[in-house]
């Protein structure tokens, strides 16, 4: 087999990604070209643009691969509603049609939807945690390792443990809905006042103003927990057996009150509530870890599924698991499926073939895997919109943008290839200066429009991350959590108790406040020039103008839409925003200088 498409949809976060030869060619959530965010449908845009960047014709593919099962699935469906019949129902009736209308074929749906695939070209079916559990270990830079993946629920998997050995992954645990701790994190995350499947990023980032003082009512009341980091779900205290909410009443009552309104104010509770439940997350994960450590043997250990995205749990992991080396899958969720479906069938071909292994490095090439254009594709566009710009070569192009961030001004950040999966890693970033104490607050609120409270990420050149970060690993991905330096805080860090949200995020805690959050952590980056030679040398260049070696770096985006793709869309972004200046590629734009677009009102951020 050759080429080979992997297609995930029909969830959340839709994804087409291409193998040449085991090789990932391309690879795309279909939100980027919708701009639909999370968007579910199937990902005719992606796949499309999939196949012209390999070159190829639907009918010149040796295969297709989705990334579930559905018969197995659907009975897992019928299963639940049948087991809690007459409840199960209403859940029946709203959700019965579209497993009839596509879900239940998928056969036909992925031959109707894939435009020109003939009958000629097979479509195969992986499990959905043998999915994750590929794109996970064999992308990785390691020949074995054990292979963990943790998220909401597949056919009936909702955690695994396995090991991966060459061209061969062997599934060796399992634990089955509705036991599922990417549900659990979601109920809280649904409580808390935040969209499930987008919103536990908002909860991660919530909890460290808070106590953990639900963690011992989360354990006694909601999880029978195990030393193997098994457990089971109390039924009587969830609702997304019977209906379509994931918690009820009870539920509530055992947290102090109900839900947050979406844009309710944040209270203490709702702190002390994401808090605990991350205390608890993190707990299950060291579990899970240690019992994939005993079962494998192994002293490697790969992580994938939608809990795998969660970075403070990660950086537990690696400061205090069994293990010596992780490595995390940078589209972790189900867009990250695409990848495995495609990968576990070329895998298991290769294993069968005798195919020799392949040498060990990271196959994700910095997760830039998506779509990347021309300067004159970015100038034609430019042009379309009347925008003012200039082209610059590199060494003044990396001048003026160190000039511009000197100076408290926020810099879009368009070069190269789109990232793949839920991070921003300098392929379509907003920039800004991690000194000035107003620089989180004014991002939040003028640029990203979202909650103040969610902190940024740091980037910062491999060789120097150890100078601010208690980090002596690689993080490409933005995937781990590391506490910053002792030496550069300049206050308690933890919770405030007295102190309203606000004045908690404003609190000046390290010599780098806009990345530092309120523990006193940081989510970072590392980058190198191979890996990524312009932002490596924008890195380089910075440090040596303003002795300081990191940068803030956000995902170009506002809150609700997705990570801009195109020229267009970054352009767009950037003239309905407060950002300062644009750049792409070689062309930089002012924000002064656009026709028609009046400035919006926004204070510099210099200290």
């Amino acid at each position: 087999m050759r080429h080979l498409l992997g297609i995930s949809a029909f969830y959340h976060d839709s994804a087409a990604a291409l193998l040449r030869d085991g090789e990932i060619v391309a690879a795309a959530q279909e939100e980027r070209f919708s701009r639909r965010k999370n968007d579910d449908a199937f990902p005719t845009q992606a796949a499309a643009w999939c196949l012209r960047q390999a070159g190829l014709r639907a009918d010149q593919l040796d295969a297709v691969v989705f990334y579930d099962k559905p018969l197995p699935k659907f009975a897992r469906f019928l299963e639940t509603c049948l087991a809690i019949a007459p409840a199960g129902l209403k859940t029946f009736v709203h959700f019965a049609p579209s497993w009839l209308a596509e879900k239940l074929n998928l056969r036909a749906t992925l031959r109707e939807d894939l435009d020109g695939l003939p009958a000629g070209v097979p479509v195969l079916f992986t499990e959905h945690h043998q999915a994750h559990a590929a794109s996970a270990f064999f992308p990785s830079p390691f020949l074995r390792a054990a292979v963990l993946t943790v998220d909401g629920v597949g056919e009936y998997a909702t955690t695994t443990i396995g090991r991966g050995d060459g061209h061969r992954l062997e599934m060796l645990r399992e634990l089955r809905f509705p036991h599922s701790l990417g549900l659990l994190y979601s109920a809280f995350t649904v409580h808390c006042g935040f969209r499930v499947n987008s919103g536990e990023y908002k909860l991660m980032g919530l909890a460290p103003f808070g106590e953990p003082r639900f963690a011992g009512i989360i354990r006694d009341e909601l999880l029978d927990l195990k030393e193997d980091g098994s457990f089971w779900l109390n039924p009587e205290y969830f609702d997304f057996l019977r209906g379509f909410r994931l918690t009820n009443a009870r539920f509530d009552a055992l947290f102090g009150g109900p839900p947050r309104a979406p844009e309710g104010r944040i209270e203490r509770r709702h702190c002390d509530v994401a808090r605990s439940i991350q205390a608890v997350t993190e707990e299950v994960m060291l579990r899970l870890a240690r019992q994939a450590h005993a079962v494998t043997g192994e002293d490697r250990l790969c992580l994938a599924g939608g809990v795998a995205l969660n970075c403070v749990a990660n950086g537990r992991l690696l400061r205090e698991g069994p293990f010596r080396e992780l490595w995390i899958q940078p589209a972790a969720g189900d867009a990250g499926g695409s990848l495995g479906a495609a990968l576990a069938v070329w895998h298991d071909h290769a294993a069968r073939t005798g195919a020799p292994a392949r040498p060990p490095r990271d196959r994700m090439q910095g997760a830039r895997l998506g779509p990347g254009f021309t300067e004159a594709e970015s100038e034609t566009t430019l042009k379309a919109h009347g925008a003012v710009y200039e082209r610059l070569g590199e060494e003044a192009l990396l001048d003026r943008v160190v000039a511009w961030l000197a100076a408290g001004e926020i810099v879009g950040w368009f070069e190269g290839r789109m990232e793949f999966g839920p991070r921003a890693l300098g392929g379509r970033s907003i920039l800004g200066d991690p000194r000035s104490p107003r620089m989180q607050s004014v991002m939040n609120l003028k640029v990203k429009f979202r909650e103040s409270f969610r902190p940024f990420a740091p980037v910062v050149r491999r060789s120097r991350a150890a100078a601010y970060f208690d980090l002596e690993v690689d993080s490409p991905y933005m995937l781990l959590v590391a506490p910053v330096r002792r030496e550069l805080l300049r206050a308690e860090v933890g919770p405030d108790p007295g102190d309203d949200l606000v004045a908690r995020v404003n609190r000046v805690r390290s010599t780098l406040p806009a990345v530092t959050h309120v523990d006193g952590s940081a989510r970072v980056q590392t980058v190198t020039a191979e890996d990524h030679p312009r932002l490596d040398a924008l890195l380089r260049r910075w440090e040596a103008a303003t002795g300081c070696a990191v940068l803030v770096n956000t995902s170009f985006n506002v809150r609700g839409e997705p990570i801009v793709c195109s020229p267009d869309d970054a352009y767009r972004c950037f003239v309905n925003t407060a950002m300062d200046h644009l750049v792409v590629g070689d062309l930089v734009l002012d924000r002064d200088r656009q026709p028609g677009k009046p400035r919006q009102v926004f204070e510099k951020v210099a200290d």
